[in-house]
């Protein structure tokens, strides 16, 4: 199945979830989203999101000096990003349950209406 579809209607929930321990950077963002499975997520998707949800309040940024290259914007939640957490994840879960009972859910067949 072709994640990019999906990736849009929860890429703020996973965004949220790898920042709420620690603190990262933009392409920081990015590996760890990969790491954790999304491999199809975008580089440019990522860093849109984190500009929207900085915008909403959700998360916090701060630049760190490098000696070695550019500075780097570090991204952390905020109260705002952690209730925006708490909320989308229920919402995950609920959503998850449902289409889980669809597509687990008893077979059931019958001759009215039925097609293939």
């Amino acid at each position: 199945m072709d994640q990019t579809q999906l990736l849009k209607g929860v890429l703020d929930l996973a965004v949220l979830a790898v920042v709420k321990g620690e603190d990262g950077y933009g392409y920081d963002i990015v590996r760890r989203l990969r790491d954790g499975g999304l491999t199809e997520v975008g580089d440019a998707s990522v860093y849109g999101t984190l500009r929207r949800l900085y915008a909403a309040g959700a998360l916090t940024s701060y630049v760190v000096p490098s000696e070695s290259g550019p500075h780097r914007k570090y991204y952390g939640i905020t109260p705002i990003g952690r209730d925006q957490l708490v909320r989308q994840r229920r919402d995950w879960h609920a959503f998850s349950s449902v289409l889980d009972g669809l597509l687990d859910g008893p077979s059931v067949s019958t001759s009215q209406g039925a097609s293939a």
